[in-house]
């Protein structure tokens, strides 16, 4: 059960082009119908060249599947392709075929313009929660299926169980790595058929095995940290990737409506933020509300952003009896902090609404919302 605004988002071509018979995104009829592949010991494996899918690998392997290295080719910081050359070294050692798949061009329509434009219209976008559950999860299923490999699978640190019908995601063994906010849009169709040799495991013990086995450049990789396409400041690459006058220096003001101080442009805050305002009053102050028509940011005390509901659309459950209208549901909306037990219920027009149990602050537009019962996730979508 779901419902998706992709279309609105992306565009129809763009869509189809992504989820070939991929009807659990959107209830449109033109996509091309795959035959579903017959289940079998082969295995799809994406790999980034890094610690986590080299270290997969090996797993698989020792298990007994017969396995197929790709490498997705999403962005390259200044040509880099240093990471195609490692995931293929590693397969040459490991007898396995490697594939690459150039998908950068969908990426910057699918991802980045729409990091870009989130931003410009005054949310918080979640690249890697669309990334992985509209790109790279499609794109090995349909991958697979042109290829006759039933399986798929990634270095993502989560598991999988199947209950009362429905496979479901679950957290993964390593608290500090666990990838679950990350995938509540998964259908059952990849959920079934995905493998998860990293869910059980710690990173400290993904390295000891990568240097075990002797692939001593994976064990000691360092770890990607935030976006891939961004992963320090995003202002600094909108200042890069738009044109110039884009963004201008506005005004801050208090909930009254009174002046506070000139600020750097819109796009460059968020609800909730504190810090990096470049203001110094005598009090703390945060984000509260951002309007892009007339570059202006609101700004209060914490208390102010405290919210007791939010509206989800773009959301995906996977089994509504287990989700809809219980009263022991967790919601989170960061990966890591936050918390909250919540009752969801359907809306007339389609949407999700949250009502919770406790307030959170800084619910902001764009973001994702993760639903859980203890380490099970049942579901997600993004905040309107």
């Amino acid at each position: 059960i779901s419902h998706r605004s992709l279309f609105e988002r992306f565009g129809k071509e763009t869509v189809c082009l992504l989820q070939n018979g991929y009807s659990g995104i959107h209830p449109h009829k033109t996509a091309i119908k795959m035959r579903e592949t017959e289940s079998n010991n082969k295995v799809l494996l994406g790999m980034s060249g890094g610690t986590d899918s080299s270290v997969a690998a090996l797993l698989l392997q020792d298990a007994g599947y017969e396995v197929t290295g790709i490498t997705f080719r999403f962005y390259e910081k200044e040509n880099d392709t240093e990471y195609l050359e490692d995931a293929r070294a590693l397969c040459e050692r490991l007898n396995i075929p490697h594939l690459t798949y150039d998908v950068r061009d969908t990426f910057r329509k699918t991802i980045i313009d729409y990091f870009i434009n989130e931003y410009m219209a005054g949310h918080t976008p979640v690249p890697c929660t669309l990334c992985n559950n509209y790109l790279k999860w499609p794109l090995l299923k349909r991958i697979s299926d042109e290829m006759g490999i039933y399986h798929f699978a990634t270095g993502h640190y989560v598991r999988r169980r199947f209950i009362n019908g429905c496979y479901h995601i679950t957290t993964g063994a390593d608290p500090d790595k666990d990838q679950s906010f990350f995938l509540w849009g998964l259908p059952q169709e990849i959920l079934q058929r995905m493998l998860l040799p990293m869910g059980n495991l710690t990173k400290a013990r993904v390295r000891e095995i990568a240097a075990e086995r002797g692939f001593l450049k994976a064990a000691h990789k360092r770890d990607s940290l935030g976006v891939c396409f961004c992963p320090m400041d995003y202002r600094t690459f909108l200042h890069k990737e738009l044109p110039e006058g884009s963004i201008l220096p506005g005004k801050f003001f208090d909930e009254m409506g009174n002046f506070i101080a000139r600020h750097k442009g819109y796009p460059f805050y968020t609800i909730g933020q504190r810090r990096g305002l470049g203001i110094d009053l005598n009090r703390a102050v945060f984000v509260k509300e951002i309007f892009p028509e007339e570059n202006k940011v609101i700004l209060s005390n914490l208390k102010a952003l405290k919210k007791t509901e939010m509206t989800l659309k773009d959301w995906n459950i996977t089994n509504p009896d287990a989700l809809l209208c219980k009263d022991d549901v967790i919601v989170k909306i960061r990966y890591r902090k936050q918390a909250n037990r919540c009752t969801v219920t359907l809306q007339a027009d389609n949407t999700l609404h949250v009502q919770l149990h406790e307030p959170l602050t800084a619910i902001a537009t764009g973001q994702a919302a993760a639903f859980y019962r203890e380490d099970v996730v049942l579901g997600g979508g993004i905040i309107q």
